[in-house]
């Protein structure tokens, strides 16, 4: 068994270092007909860009990204910067300097990996995956008596904070730097998954839907992880199923298929204010100009939001959403599992949390009513604010930085729900009717506790569930999310997620044993 795992594990290193390496290889070769059909479909009016493209771009052949891009960069920022002097607004181009890259990019590319589309994905996707299983799976008869055994965790260096977790937040950083900010170099990704995006949208793929491709592909693997790991627990396996089901339909393949039917591309699990930009004024034009569809997805949006979101969280807490429906939940529950015991429960942090995650939301809350006042009022501005600077600032420190390279990137460093614990907004939303207005919550047994801490160690929202265990007190906090691992790995069956009436919550802050009501009387007596 051992051996077919090592040998799924190299298996696995070869697929991703040449994975690693197609960002910084390739051959590109732009053709003046494909530039001038590039220029007539994005109606460039910009003579100096054109110009300085067909010079030094043009019919040249670059090896390597690093040697196209800086080409269109500064033929960009140079036509750009001209006609910004000289008042020349209507020639501006308003894309992004390396969008532009990767735009152009994606059409130059000629030889080995445009022409082995199929080939590259086998050896980079293909083999990932192959090796991944290979090592995954001989737990099947390695973990064949009952019970989730994690003996052994804080001796590995994929799951102690060794090299092996720092070659993993390395990679992970790296990507989704690649991703927000430099998409050229994510051309040679987009190859690999072209036929895929082909079938479903009728386009080729962006780096976007290389993004969303993979995330499938890694919750897929992972999901198999934990399906062999607490195969004997049937909530963590319909949990499991359902995060993989919402990301693969809804998240995925529904929004690409609806683009091929000449529809607006939406997430229709995707509740404001994680969907931050579903008000913003371009988003708000673009479902308007598209008929009954973008009626119905506008009415959708603002339905979820202020009642099936709340009503649900009253029945179920937050845990029907953040452990059963959302992306990031589901990225976290799987890819991010053997990292969970590294979620701090300091209380320091769990201070830095409540201003934080309630700080975000504050800011979402604010950018979005800046946005629905200058969209109704058709201005830019609101008391001297530019709108468009306030939702650039929300889109990069929080769109990009936190939620995508800190929020997942940081995974075998900090735990596995870095975002959903500190930043998400959503998260923050549901947790105040969770606390103050749900069903939901957590009941312990205090007599059965035997303090041996594994629902503490492995809380990936750094709540000390083990307090609350040994004095018997109902778990009642706005950050838990109700993953249930606590329950899951707790010997004595103390914890148990239950949906209640609210006369049954109980507040954590009080004294809640009998015996302990009858020690405090005695000691008042005397």
């Amino acid at each position: 068994m051992k051996a077919i795992k090592n040998i799924g594990l190299v298996i696995f290193l070869i697929g991703l270092a040449i994975f690693t390496i197609l960002p910084v290889i390739g051959t590109y070769k732009l053709s003046s007909d494909t530039f001038a059909a590039f220029v007539a479909s994005k109606k460039i009016k910009s003579e100096l860009f054109v110009s300085e493209i067909e010079a030094k771009v043009v019919g040249t052949t670059f090896e390597g990204m690093m040697a196209f891009s800086p080409q269109i960069t500064e033929a960009l920022e140079l036509a750009n910067a001209s006609h910004r002097k000289n008042k020349e607004y209507k020639k501006i181009i308003y894309t992004g300097p390396h969008d532009m890259a990767a735009e152009l990019g994606k059409k130059s590319g000629v030889g080995f990996l445009v022409e082995n589309k199929g080939l590259m994905w086998f050896l980079t996707f293909g083999l990932g995956i192959i090796g991944s299983l290979m090592f995954i799976l001989p737990n099947v008869i390695l973990l064949g008596q009952k019970g989730i055994k994690n003996d052994g965790i804080y001796h590995q260096s994929s799951t102690n904070q060794g090299w092996v977790a720092w070659m993993v937040f390395i990679f992970l950083v790296g990507f989704y730097l690649i991703l927000y900010f430099r998409s050229e170099y994510a051309v040679n990704w987009t190859y690999l998954v072209d036929p895929i995006s082909e079938s479903l949208s009728g386009n080729p793929a962006g780096h976007w839907f290389v993004y969303g491709f993979m995330y499938c592909v890694v919750m897929t693997v992972m999901a198999v992880r934990m399906y062999i790991k607490y195969r004997h627990n049937i909530y963590q396996v319909f949990r499991t199923t359902s995060v993989l089901f919402f990301q693969i339909v809804f998240a995925f393949l529904i929004p690409e298929i609806m683009v091929r039917l000449q529809m607006p591309y939406y997430d229709f699990k995707n509740a404001f204010p994680l969907d931050y930009d579903f008000f913003f004024q371009w988003n708000l034009k673009s479902l308007l100009a598209s008929g009954g569809i973008g009626i119905f997805i506008l009415f959708w949006g603002v339905l979820l939001t202020l009642v099936i979101v709340p009503v649900m969280v009253y029945f179920f807490g937050k845990r029907w959403y953040c452990s059963w429906v959302c992306g990031c939940g589901g990225l976290a529950e799987t890819l991010g599992d053997p990292y969970r015991q590294h979620s701090s429960k300091s209380l320091f942090s769990w201070k830095v949390e409540r201003w934080l995650v309630h700080g975000v939301l504050v800011f979402a809350v604010v950018m979005t009513g800046l946005t629905l006042y200058s969209f109704f009022a058709e201005t830019g501005t609101v008391l001297g604010i530019k709108t468009s600077s306030v939702q650039s600032t929300y889109s990069l420190l929080i769109g990009a930085v936190f939620a995508g390279v800190i929020g997942t990137g940081f995974y075998p460093i900090f735990g596995n729900r870095v975002w959903c614990r500190f930043g998400c907004p959503l998260a923050a939303y549901l947790g105040f009717v969770q606390r103050f207005k749900s069903r939901f919550r957590i009941t312990t047994n205090g007599g059965q506790c035997i303090s041996c801490g594994n629902c503490s160690t492995y809380c990936e929202m750094g709540i000390d569930v083990r307090a609350y265990a040994q004095k018997g007190e109902n778990i009642v906090r706005s950050s838990c999310v109700g993953c249930g691992v606590c329950s899951a790995v707790c010997p004595r069956g103390v914890l148990k997620l239950e949906n209640g009436p609210e006369k049954g919550r109980i507040n954590p802050t009080q004294v809640l044993l009998g015996n302990d009501v009858d020690l405090i009387e005695l000691m008042n007596e005397k």
